[in-house]
Order: C-alpha cells, then structure tokens, then sequence
C-alpha cells in the first residue's frame, strides 16, 4: 500500500503511510481519515520541527490551526495583516524572527511535542523556505510523525 498524499488539508507535501482504502455506500474505494485533529497536529508538529524556513502555505494551515485571523496573526508579531497575506501568498519570505514566533506559538497554542529550545527554532526559521515531506505513519487512529 503506497502513502496517500493528503492534499485535503492545503498543503502538497504532506504524505500518510497506513491508510487502508474502504468501500463507501456507493461501492467506490475512499480513503477515510479518523481522528482528524490528531491528524493535523501531526501535520503542525512536522511544520514546526523542520530545519528550513516555512512556506506561506504551511504558515496558513498553522494560523488556522491555531484559530487566528491573519490581523490577530499580525498584532502578535507586530507587523501589519497585509503582511501576513503576503507572506502566506508567497510574495515574501517570512521574517527570521517573526517566524520563530510563530513556531513557539504553534508549540503552546496546539500542544505540540517539542523538547527543544527557542534556539533550534530560531535557527529554522531562514527566509530561504524549503518544500519539504511531512511523513505520518497512521496507525489505530492515532498519527506518528516520521523521520525526514
């Protein structure tokens, strides 16, 4: 069984091992996907732990995780919501500092397993922002992120 690639959520990069196709009412196979808030704080956790810059999409999926309008975004790292529209557009990188702002509210707000400290997130967050794979083995409805 080859990893789904889980573009439901707005990202391209996100790929799910352990999903089993089941047949839906009308005799199709479907993928079904329990636990979907697991599934997306998974999702946020390998956005937060990887070691290059966010894209502007990954920056959307975590500021609607988090429940923030793109102004709430903007007052707490002190830049205007037009910002955050450009850079979730892709228009700008996301500034270093804001960035690892964002990273450690992620952390707090979602509940994210991370030991690490603001050091390693601040090292992350460059402006030079790399699409990389987010793994996630699925397994009895529960989610694992995978090694990169």
């Amino acid at each position: 069984m080859s990893a789904y690639h889980y573009t439901e959520c707005g990202l391209n990069n996100v790929f799910i091992e352990g999903l089993a196709p089941v047949t839906d009412v009308d005799g199709d196979e479907v993928i079904e996907i329990p636990a979907i808030n697991a599934l997306h704080c998974a999702i946020a956790e390998g956005i937060v732990k990887h070691e290059k810059g966010i894209s502007g999409d990954e920056l959307r999926f975590l500021r609607s995780e988090m429940g923030y309008t793109q102004a709430e975004l903007a007052t707490i790292v002190h830049v205007d919501k037009q910002t955050i529209g450009r850079w979730e557009r892709g228009e700008f990188s996301i500034e270093g500092t804001a960035e690892t702002v964002i990273r450690r509210l992620a952390v707090e707000k979602l509940v994210l397993p991370y030991e690490e400290g603001l050091e390693k997130l601040a090292r992350s967050s460059v402006s030079t922002a790399e699409t990389q794979p987010i793994n996630i083995k699925a397994q009895n409805g529960s989610y694992q992120l995978q090694a990169a």
